[in-house]
């Protein structure tokens, strides 16, 4: 047996790569061969024909930051007159057009605000809550700009937001979880440890999150591994990733503009590795907002088992020059012609049922 038939074996058996096998098994597998792997995987974890997806809206409250991220065409500096802040008022109609398209949830994510503390963003998660809707909320380096403002430590400050009315939290801020790439692209981000604490703070809390990564910009593979191995390693200690959402760097409009857009091959690989090396992870979702209906509908035979959102709103992959988009039925359409069921879901993966 070759090297790289024993590695897809220890796969299929659900024998945990060691790195450099997980290396080996991404540099030397052809697409169809991962794919494969990936598939089995999925149909293991997921037996029943069942593809889900969330009726949500993303928010960005405030398009204001003081990170200035090199691979970001959404942010205003503070200084720039057209940055703004959404109103209670503006909170309110998007979350009641939410709700009008049965819509259980919102993404809520925005810049780092120099000059907001920590009793803002608690007054808007409670004008929130009195709609009802469940708050899925503040990326970790949110939380950990709301800890340097306020003085307290993360763990305090996520308490703080949970009495507020936050629900969970999103993955987003990730990127590439190696401290490299964080210096050059986002040097005023949080660190990848401060990423990684910031989640496992939220579990040990009781809140569900997922984990996102961004990939195909200055990072190499090894990095690629390591941030799956980082979200695994948490994974293992805490449980409390409900999803993994990986998708390509959109360049336009960006400073990484003359970086090549990833292919559509490059996204379904990194797709089934993920699912190949996230084997404690129950969920893998598919990225239509940044590849388009008809590939995601492919990545659901690459290990991905949810559609992700119907994105009523969605802004910073939109400031990049990519607007795909799909409405409830749509997606329910591609599911079914893939030969799966749709299913809407909740944030913790819970079926919705309707009478």
């Amino acid at each position: 047996m070759s090297k790289l038939d024993s590695i897809k074996q220890k796969v299929l058996l659900s024998e945990r790569l060691k790195e450099k096998e997980a290396l080996d098994l991404f540099r030397e597998s052809n697409l169809y061969d991962l794919g494969f792997l990936a598939d089995a995987i999925r149909r293991r974890m997921h037996p029943d024909p069942v593809v889900t997806y969330v009726i949500d809206r993303n928010i960005n409250y405030t398009d204001i930051c003081i990170s200035a991220c090199k691979f970001c065409a959404f942010y205003k500096a503070p200084e720039d007159e057209t940055g703004s802040i959404l109103s209670f008022d503006e909170l309110q109609k998007k979350i009641e057009e939410t709700q009008a398209l049965r819509g259980t949830q919102i993404l809520l994510q925005g810049g780092l605000h120099p000059d907001k503390q920590l009793e803002f963003y608690e007054d808007m998660l409670r004008f929130i809550k009195t709609t009802g809707i469940h708050i899925h909320g503040f990326s970790p380096p949110e939380i950990c700009h709301f800890a340097s403002i306020s003085g307290l430590p993360v763990a305090g400050v996520i308490e703080r937001l949970i009495r507020a009315g936050l629900d969970s939290i999103p993955g987003g801020g990730a990127e590439i979880l190696s401290d490299r790439v964080r210096q050059l692209a986002a040097p005023r981000k949080c660190s990848a440890d401060e990423w990684i604490e910031v989640m496992r703070q939220a579990h040990l809390q009781g809140l569900k999150t997922t984990a996102t990564m961004m990939f195909g910009h200055i990072e190499t593979l090894e990095e690629r591994l390591e941030h799956l191995l980082r979200v695994r390693d948490l994974q293992d200690e805490t449980g409390g990733f409900t999803a993994f959402i990986p998708w390509p760097f959109q360049p336009d409009n960006t400073a990484y503009a003359e970086i090549p857009k990833a292919t559509a091959h490059a996204y379904l690989k990194m797709l089934a590795w993920s699912r190949i090396i996230l084997d404690n992870v129950p969920n893998i979702q598919a990225s239509w907002v940044t590849q388009g209906p008809k590939i995601a509908q492919v990545s659901l035979f690459f290990g991905a088992n949810d559609f992700g959102s119907t994105m009523i709103e969605e802004n910073v992959v939109a400031a990049a020059g990519v607007s795909f988009r799909l409405t409830e039925k749509e997606i329910c359409s591609l599911v079914q012609g893939a030969g799966f069921v749709p299913r809407q879901r909740t944030m913790d993966y819970s079926f919705i049922t309707t009478d």
